[in-house]
């Protein structure tokens, strides 16, 4: 299958080596993949502040990005579930509006688009240790994950997953959310945190690395063991 990939901008700057992975991981399930150079943001920063016409314009650029037949696939639920259901707002009788109707059928989650498309949740992938999963805000309700990235940790050789407390609660980043309400985005972080300590787990492992990157701030600035993952590391890993 053709896969356009499509890499949110704070991973291109941030988690490159988790957008390698994911490529990685897709030649594997025998996939070709293609990268347009010329992509940018997705246009959620904006929309999410109130910019709705600033947003309109980057999201404009995506949907000629992303134009085509390829299906499209993301490392984060937050980004994809942003196309996914937001763009219909911003272009609603509009000339663009049956361009977002397709790319919102074409444009899936990493996790989705291995288990529900291709059919295939066993990688080779190998991990000693213990695991917890964080279910992403976005994962949840906008791209409608839970069972997947479970289904594909399952297969995972030497990892053994156990599940943490209030698992579906917020983590506390929230994109500007943590900036605008820093001790309130602190104290969630926390609460998801000490959840995952509890289990024992040496990793915790999601499908959104904004989520990641805001609890391994916490993680960090405790000095703790625990190591965060993006689901797509995990499933390069061992081969």
């Amino acid at each position: 299958m053709n896969v356009q990939l499509f890499i949110p901008c704070f991973v291109d700057q941030l988690y490159p080596e988790s957008a390698f992975n994911m490529i990685k991981v897709l030649k594997k399930a025998g996939c070709t993949v293609t990268y347009n150079e010329n992509q940018t943001c997705c246009g959620q920063p904006a929309f999410n502040a109130g910019f709705r016409e600033e947003a309109k314009t980057v999201c404009g650029k995506f949907l000629k990005d992303f134009s085509g037949t390829d299906v499209i696939v993301g490392p984060s639920a937050s980004c994809v579930g942003f196309v996914k259901n937001y763009y219909s707002t911003l272009f609603e009788n509009s000339s663009q509006h049956h361009a977002v109707a397709d790319i919102g059928k074409r444009i899936f989650e990493f996790s989705d688009f291995l288990v529900n498309v291709l059919k295939w949740d066993d990688f080779g992938a190998e991990l000693n240790g213990k695991a917890t999963y964080h279910d992403s805000c976005a994962g949840l309700r906008e791209c409608k994950i839970k069972t997947e990235p479970r289904q594909l940790l399952s297969h995972v050789k030497g990892l053994e997953l156990t599940e943490m407390n209030d698992v579906e609660t917020c983590c506390g980043f929230g994109g500007t959310f943590a900036i605008k309400f820093e001790s309130i985005s602190v104290g969630m972080g926390e609460q998801k945190v000490e959840n995952a300590l509890a289990t024992g787990a040496d990793y915790l492992i999601s499908t959104d690395l904004s989520c990641l990157m805001h609890l391994q701030g916490y993680i960090t600035k405790k000095g703790y063991a625990l190591k965060t993952m993006h689901i797509a590391d995990v499933l390069a890993t061992g081969w």
